[in-house]
């Protein structure tokens, strides 16, 4: 199982920047699926997340400017960040909880794909 990421790059403060992520491989399902950031110097956190129930969590910090949605068909979840700040540079993560067969739950993490907001 892989998550293959893509987007990111090179924004203006105030622009906006449209991230996917893409589940491959041979797998059951996927519980949860979504996004981490990590800024230079400072802990990864979460930014906005499907959980198993199908709600969305989001990081209050980028509630209101970032919308996470997914294409169940692609095993693709998005984020679509507008109103870009300077804070919000850093490398960006997927992660997803995948269960392989029944009753094995994997955690995976892509590559990460860098987002850098200038002012």
């Amino acid at each position: 199982v892989q998550l293959v990421e893509s987007g990111g790059g090179l924004v203006q403060a105030g622009g906006s920047v449209r991230l996917s992520c893409a589940a491959s491989g041979s797998f059951f399902s996927i519980n949860t699926m979504g996004w981490y950031r990590q800024a230079p110097g400072k802990q990864r956190e979460l930014v906005a997340t499907f959980i198993k129930n199908g709600r969305s969590n989001y990081a209050d910090s980028v509630k209101g400017r970032f919308t996470i949605s997914r294409d169940n068909a692609k095993n693709t979840v998005y984020l679509q960040m507008n109103s870009l700040r300077t804070e919000d540079t850093g490398v960006y993560y997927c992660n997803a909880e995948i269960e392989r067969q029944i009753g094995y739950t994997y955690l995976y993490w892509g590559q990460g794909t860098q987002v850098t907001v200038s002012s």
